[in-house]
């Protein structure tokens, strides 16, 4: 083989090692891909909230999350929305946050509003409006629940619903450290 043509393969071979390595991020010494399923790193996303203001996932590290994919037209999403409020009042002060994805592609912004009014939402509503979280996120039904640990992993993802309260509360126990629960 001719000198170029191994410099070639070489500096190929180093531009894939330093993508690879680069494109993983580690934790206690092991890597940690993003995916939307258990053991990965929860993909990574901003979008506005109701009021305008960008919150991104990565804004959130160090706290427990429960991110809830829904839409004010799905009836296990409406049957289960009382139980994450009712959640996220009794632990928010112990580091969870709740964060609900609305599908705004396919919702209505006004139906949204009037929902968190009815249903005295005070935890984030967060507007999918392209779809673009849905699709990283690989959400196929609504609901759909991530559970997502203070480092950022996914610990649980639950398609469907309606989740209840005590359903809920027992994934948190992977989340959050014992004291607080």
């Amino acid at each position: 083989m001719s000198k170029p043509w191994m410099m070639g393969i070489a500096l190929v071979a180093l531009v894939g090692g330093i993508w690879l390595i680069g494109s993983r991020v580690h934790e206690a010494g092991l890597a940690v891909r993003e995916a939307p399923q258990p053991g990965y790193r929860a993909p990574r996303f901003s979008l506005r909230n109701l009021e305008g203001k960008t919150l991104s996932l990565s804004d959130l590290q160090g706290r427990a999350v429960v991110l809830n994919f829904w839409a004010t037209w799905c009836p296990p999403c409406r049957a289960e929305m009382p139980a994450f409020q009712r959640l996220y009042t009794r632990y928010a002060d112990q580091g969870l946050m709740v964060i609900g994805v609305n599908a705004t592609m396919g919702d209505d912004l006004a139906a949204v509003l009037a929902f968190r009014q009815d249903y005295h939402l005070t935890f984030p509503i967060l507007l999918d409006e392209t779809g673009e979280v849905n699709r990283s996120y690989r959400v196929t039904a609504l609901p759909t629940t991530f559970f997502i640990d203070p480092q950022g992993i996914v610990r649980d993802v639950v398609v469907g619903g309606p989740l209840s309260e005590a359903a809920i509360e027992a994934r948190l126990s992977t989340l959050l450290p014992a004291r607080n629960r």
